[in-house]
């Protein structure tokens, strides 16, 4: 991301921030970060994360509603949070609003067209239509870069537990079978638009 559009000295916006993990990250460079989250428990543990960090603000909110004024954002992320493509529309208008001329937003998904995370993963949302997905995106205007991501686990029950978190019951379990050691490969697509 940052061989695109770096994030010193900007203004940075991490859309559905969790726990805030990432923010301390951009901190670092940025001149400002904004974790913006929808569940109320998650964005309180989000800023207890920040509180030493002056040039950090944790906000309770929905990316279809950004609390930010229009064009006031360098650079926006959001990671596994528009899996779906369709239906993202009220989000990514807003995100039009708040991006400044000059800058950039990212979007880091699972890609469900390559590896058995992808496979697990349209197994237990047959729905899901990849290629409606990226037909969305391209139609957006957004660029596309896969990812070759790995978890990587130190016991062999957390690598189970996170598959019985991801899947159905019935595909986790396959999944846990065709999943030997320690490690699961992870594919994702870095998702990017200049504005």
């Amino acid at each position: 991301m940052s061989a695109i559009r770096p994030w010193r000295d900007a203004v940075v916006l991490d859309i559905g921030c969790g726990t805030g993990f990432h923010l301390p990250v951009y901190a670092r460079t940025a001149a400002r970060v904004i974790g913006v989250e929808p569940h109320g428990d998650l964005a309180a543990l989000a800023a207890r994360r920040c509180a030493g960090l002056g040039n950090v603000t944790v906000r309770t909110a929905t990316a279809q509603d950004l609390p930010l004024p229009d064009a006031s954002i360098d650079v926006a992320v959001a990671r596994w949070a528009y899996f779906f493509g369709p239906g993202c529309e009220p989000g990514l208008r807003e995100l039009n609003r708040v991006m400044r001329r000059g800058g950039a937003a990212y979007v880091i998904d699972l890609d469900a067209t390559r590896g058995a995370f992808g496979r697990w993963f349209s197994a237990t949302v047959p729905t899901y239509s990849a290629r409606v997905v990226e037909d969305f995106w391209a139609r957006q205007g957004w660029e596309r870069q896969p990812l070759d991501l790995r978890m990587v686990f130190e016991r062999r029950a957390d690598l189970e537990a996170v598959l019985r978190i991801e899947f159905t019951r019935e595909v986790a379990e396959r999944a846990i079978a065709e999943a030997p050691g320690l490690e699961i490969a992870y594919p994702n697509v870095l998702r990017w638009k200049l504005f």
